[in-house]
């Protein structure tokens, strides 16, 4: 009879997340207790946003968050501007919810489809409609 193999690495040095806060940017993932940036720039790649969240949450449902949290004051005075021209984002943040939010705030998203998402359109024939305008040049 074989004896199991010994486990590899150390042993995890915070395992009771129990007590930790919903709203501490702190979380487990596969390195251990990490925490994740979320950032919305500007074309110079000035940040207008930023939020921290825990390191196991997904990028796409902070989204909205960290629309909504960019204000960039006018220089001749007036209310402060919290709606971009165009959204550029990753494939993380291809979801429909995504860009109905940025359709009904009239945002242009500049955002590639990802590949299951394009398979399962196409599969639905005509019922898959067309798929989300996207220019790689822009």
């Amino acid at each position: 009879m074989r004896t199991p193999p010994a486990t590899q690495g150390d042993l995890p040095n915070y395992t009771n997340l129990g007590d930790e806060p919903a709203d501490h940017g702190i979380g487990r993932s596969r390195g251990g207790l990490t925490s994740k940036a979320h950032l919305a720039c500007d074309g110079h790649g000035r940040p207008l946003s930023v939020l921290v969240g825990p390191g196991q949450a997904g990028d796409s449902p902070m989204f909205a968050h960290v629309l909504e949290g960019i204000c960039v004051p006018r220089l001749a005075g007036g209310a402060h501007r919290t709606r971009p021209d165009e959204v550029r984002a990753d494939k993380a943040y291809s979801s429909r919810a995504n860009r109905e939010l940025l359709r009904s705030r009239g945002i242009k998203a500049v955002i590639p489809e990802k590949t299951d998402q394009a398979a399962n359109r196409v599969n639905k024939g005509r019922a898959g409609g067309r798929p989300p305008n996207f220019d790689p040049e822009s």
